[in-house]
């Protein structure tokens, strides 16, 4: 199929991109001491020089303690990771990119032996449901985060880039205080259903709307999976999806990033029409929507982690959900660590590299 489709230009909250193809953002944990440099900038700049629309970094740290689980990761505060920061962004837009930083916590998940010097923090002191690992947070804790998440924003902007995107998926912080089985509390910040456990999100992304402005878009991902729980569900129905993610967009969310872990698959199998997660999300919410999982590669994303290469697979099925704006934005991850070039030559029919698991030990 013609690749059309993917290279229209698309607008929302007054930035334009030349294409729908996002990067995707995939820890490297390759900053030492956390702060990103000319290894981070060229990395980045490269992904921009192979024409994709909109690169979105890999998580970033807020400044809270212990808000990562990996050393290497790169902060979003501080004078000298900022100023690295801002030399990624002059490479992306020397090179014509559009970028945006994923500032994240990542709660109390386990990422393995290296641990943080500070206790880890959670709703609950939970890990998973009935893991107990570190403290639960205060509520003089969670409006510190609430702070941290919007200076974070508001340094984003102030460096230079273009949007900003909270994780809130995939087990971490935020999605810690969504998950039932992680959140226990019986305050404000806890209840029986998803809209009332969605609140930590909703002042978190007030607070970050508050310090943006208006005009800057402001991006989040969610997901339904846990790294912790592959089948975990925050919405078996339309209208729990609803209950969890308008208020969110209410608040001041411009794009939805829905990570499903193969983007092909329904959401809900039973229920015409049959979309994907983001899909639904659009259909439900009216927001943009950026999609994602395992694109262009024939296997699951989770199978890199165990050393697993994957081969390049056709993207007619990609191709016929964006020509029927099924959702907006497609993001790109692995196929991307293996050919910066793969945007461009998608665009122009030349064949693409499949993802060799071997550089997930290389910034290039």
């Amino acid at each position: 199929m013609s690749p059309n489709a993917l290279f229209q230009p698309f607008t929302f909250k007054g930035l334009t991109l030349p294409n729908r193809i996002v990067m995707a953002p995939m820890t490297r944990g390759m900053a030492p001491e956390g702060i990103p440099g000319a290894g981070q900038a060229a990395y980045y700049r490269k992904r921009a020089e192979g024409e994709v629309g909109l690169i979105l970094t890999e998580g970033t740290v807020i400044d809270r303690p212990a808000s990562r689980n990996l050393p290497g990761i790169p902060f979003f505060h501080g004078d000298a990771a900022l100023s690295g920061w801002a030399g990624v962004v002059q490479a992306v837009h020397e090179a014509g990119g559009k970028i945006g930083p994923q500032v994240w916590h990542t709660g109390s998940t386990r990422a393995g032996e290296w641990a943080p010097d500070a206790p880890v923090e959670s709703p609950s002191a939970l890990v998973g449901p009935g893991d107990p690992r570190g403290v639960a947070m205060t509520e003089e804790d969670i409006a510190d985060a609430v702070a941290a998440f919007a200076k974070a924003a508001a340094d984003a902007k102030a460096t230079g880039f273009d949007v900003v995107e909270l994780h809130g998926a995939h087990g971490y912080l935020i999605d810690q205080f969504f998950w039932g089985g992680t959140n226990l509390r019986e305050d404000a910040f806890g209840g029986a259903t998803i809209r009332e456990r969605s609140r930590f999100a909703a002042e978190a992304v007030r607070a970050v709307r508050a310090a943006v402005g208006p005009d800057f878009p402001v991006i989040l991902r969610v997901s339904q999976w846990k790294q912790q729980d592959y089948a975990a569900r925050l919405a078996s129905t339309p209208q729990e999806m609803t209950d969890w993610l308008l208020p969110l967009v209410e608040a001041g969310v411009d794009v939805l990033h829905c990570s499903q872990r193969r983007f092909w698959e329904p959401e809900f199998a039973d229920l015409d029409p049959v979309l994907n997660f983001a899909g639904w999300a659009k259909k439900l919410t009216g927001a943009t929507t950026i999609s994602v999982g395992s694109v262009g590669l024939n296997s699951d994303f989770m199978t890199a982690f165990g050393g697993e290469s994957s081969a390049h697979s056709p993207l007619d099925d990609l191709i016929a959900r964006m020509e029927r704006e099924e959702f907006d934005l497609i993001a790109v991850g692995r196929a991307l660590i293996s050919d910066p070039l793969w945007a461009r030559k998608v665009r122009l029919g030349q064949p693409v590299e499949g993802f060799d698991a071997a550089h997930l030990a290389e910034l290039n």
